[in-house]
């Protein structure tokens, strides 16, 4: 199915111009398989909610054109959480107790996923969760999966990335919310798992404007080879500035927190230098012909650059993209969408190739992704070039 949607997708003119804001479904038709959704489409986390839901629509929408899944059409119903996790529990459970949904996908930001995740396991519906934190799937909760690399993998990649290049000795700078907490915590673990010594450990708030403060700390510690910034939204953009403008002579590591090209453009030239891993998505057009995730990276690449703009594409809208596949591909093998059918099918997912990587779950496992999906990243001339 998905090769002939890639296919089709330059054939079918879709209406989506729509703004989606608070409930109502994209489709209603009887019988449909009702897709729930909430995501950080407006607010500071829109980089990550808005392609994840404009994934979604082109996507349902080819698949309905199809002729939908086991014959029956998909329903959207989506709420912009804006990445509240009080929104996110209003939302949820509307979605469960009025929208009667067969499967949520969604909670862009890591907050409001794990504020949600106790409301879908007490009313067992299957929950494809698009955020970073390892806590929401570690340890595995029955009803709840998700599609991006944990913080604990991007931690893990970056320290093999140093360990290569001989840094041991570094300064760290926290984001305060849920998924810089996260993974700043997870770098404190398994920081001497590859000889790293975290020196300074410095944090800002989501309000904060300015982290000269804290990195004029960083910069007074002797001994500091690297700095690493855990994070998302504006907040890294604003670190990597400061960074530049206090004349760091050491590398930066962000998070995959960053990984689109809205960072690039909020920290502009001081972006150039700066590492991170991220999925084979941002560089889909510079892997080998030989790299098996290539079609796959490529194919969506195109199809979302032809719908909303040339450099459109993110990592936060390929998640949306594995998690909806992934739900697609469980319905197709049960021939069912009622809730235990398509938990059991979601939880044997094996060799699904998608934007972040090569999955392969089991009842010990609910991400899938082994270390190898990662690829580091450097930004170069405004851009993203592979560094290994």
């Amino acid at each position: 199915m998905r090769r002939r949607l890639m296919r089709a997708l330059g054939m079918i003119a879709l209406a989506l111009g729509m703004v989606i804001v608070g409930r109502g479904p994209l489709y209603a038709a009887d019988g449909s398989i009702r897709i729930g959704s909430f995501l950080a489409v407006t607010g500071p986390a829109s980089f990550l909610g808005d392609p994840e839901l404009k994934t979604l629509q082109m996507y349902i929408e080819l698949i309905n054109t199809d002729g939908g899944v086991n014959g029956r059409q998909l329903e959207l119903i989506h709420y912009d959480s804006q990445a509240n996790p009080k929104n996110a529990v209003g939302f949820v459970k509307r979605l469960i107790d009025q929208d009667e949904v067969d499967i949520i996908i969604g909670g862009s930001a890591s907050g409001e996923t794990l504020a949600v995740m106790p409301l879908v396991d007490k009313a067992e519906v299957p929950f494809i969760s698009l955020a970073g934190s390892i806590k929401i799937i570690d340890p595995v909760q029955k009803w709840v999966f998700k599609t991006p690399h944990t913080d604990r993998m991007a931690c893990q990649k970056i320290f093999e990335h140093m360990q290569g290049e001989g840094i041991q000795r570094i300064g760290m700078i926290s984001g305060t919310g849920g998924f810089g907490k996260s993974m700043q915590g997870q770098c404190q673990e398994v920081a001497g798992d590859y000889g790293i010594e975290i020196l300074a450990d410095e944090t800002y708030g989501p309000k904060d404007t300015d982290m000269t403060a804290q990195l004029t700390k960083i910069k007074g510690t002797e001994g500091i080879q690297a700095v690493l910034n855990p994070g998302f939204g504006q907040g890294p953009a604003i670190v990597t500035k400061n960074f530049r403008q206090l004349g760091f002579e050491v590398p930066m590591y962000q998070s995959h927190g960053v990984a689109s090209k809205k960072y690039i453009e909020l920290a502009g030239e001081a972006a150039e230098g700066v590492r991170l891993p991220a999925a084979a998505l941002l560089v889909a057009d510079k892997l080998p012909d030989t790299d098996r995730q290539k079609p796959v990276v490529v194919a969506y690449k195109q199809a979302f650059e032809d719908r909303h703009g040339a450099g459109s594409v993110s990592t936060f809208g390929g998640h949306a993209y594995d998690a909806l596949f992934m739900a697609v591909e469980a319905m197709q093998r049960c021939q069912c969408s009622d809730a235990a059918g398509v938990r059991d099918e979601l939880e044997k997912t094996a060799g699904f190739m998608g934007t972040a990587g090569e999955v392969t779950m089991s009842p010990e496992d609910h991400l899938g992704l082994g270390l190898s999906a990662f690829r580091m990243l450097e930004v170069k001339g405004g851009d993203w070039a592979l560094l290994d």
